[in-house]
């Protein structure tokens, strides 16, 4: 069955008209007709099987078939913090798919992927959609919510209202991941900081831990940060969600 995310007083209502705009996916690429069955998703733990009424040039009617599903969120509320990376997109798909909650893009001394105030908005704006088409694909009747990009400085005030955050660290102090998890008691929400390609700066480490993040070691290899990004979150959706 085809899924599509929508509005809350869409997914809600038991007839709707989605218009053009919202429906050229479901018209044009997967070419929906009178009677076909699909899937509404709000992103906010809310689910609703309509079929299409009428197919027409403002879009498409549809009809509610089925009472609304309630999706149970996960026990523990994950946000990613990810210095802005060359593969941004592919991190956020990703990290929808893990079960984040939240994730909170952020630009860093050594950031190679530099975003202005003027481009943040729309860099925001193109990483929601990433995140909406990744959980249309997916299943998840959750939407994350992806933040406008940040300085490193701004990140650590959200750090400090997280507890735990693991940050993938290469110092000598960094414990395995697996250790830390296991060492802490299930919380109701962490945090998992990954830096960018070419690492935190010595300062930017300290300000972390003294932040209260807790340095972790993701094994042998030396990871690149997306990699590092779906790493700590495949192990944390393993311990957690």
């Amino acid at each position: 069955m085809h899924r599509h995310f929508t509005t809350s007083e869409n997914l809600l209502a038991d007839t709707c008209v989605i218009g053009r705009a919202e429906a050229r996916h479901l018209q044009t690429v997967l070419r929906v007709k009178v009677n076909d069955r699909i899937e509404l998703f709000d992103g906010q733990g809310r689910t609703r099987e309509v079929t299409v009424r009428a197919v027409g040039r403002q879009g498409l009617e549809l009809a509610a078939v089925a009472p609304v599903a309630e999706h149970l969120r996960a026990p523990c509320r994950v946000t990613l913090f990810a210095c802005v990376s060359k593969r941004m997109d592919w991190t956020i798909e990703k990290a929808v798919e893990l079960g984040v909650s939240e994730i909170v893009p952020v630009i860093s001394d050594r950031t190679v992927v530099r975003v202005g105030a003027e481009d943040a908005g729309a860099k925001a704006e193109r990483w929601m959609r990433v995140a909406e088409e990744a959980a249309r694909q997916c299943g998840t009747a959750w939407l994350p919510r992806v933040l406008p990009p940040m300085a490193f400085a701004e990140s650590l005030v959200r750090v400090r209202g997280t507890r735990p955050v693991f940050v993938a660290a290469l110092t000598a102090d960094a414990r395995p991941l697996r250790e830390a998890v296991a060492a802490c008691p299930a919380p109701t929400c962490a945090g998992w900081f990954v830096g960018p390609e070419g690492d935190f700066t010595p300062d930017e480490l300290d300000a972390l831990l003294r932040a209260g993040a807790v340095p972790v070691s993701l094994g042998r290899n030396v990871l690149r940060a997306e990699t590092a990004c779906v790493y700590g979150l495949c192990v944390l959706n393993c311990c957690w969600l």
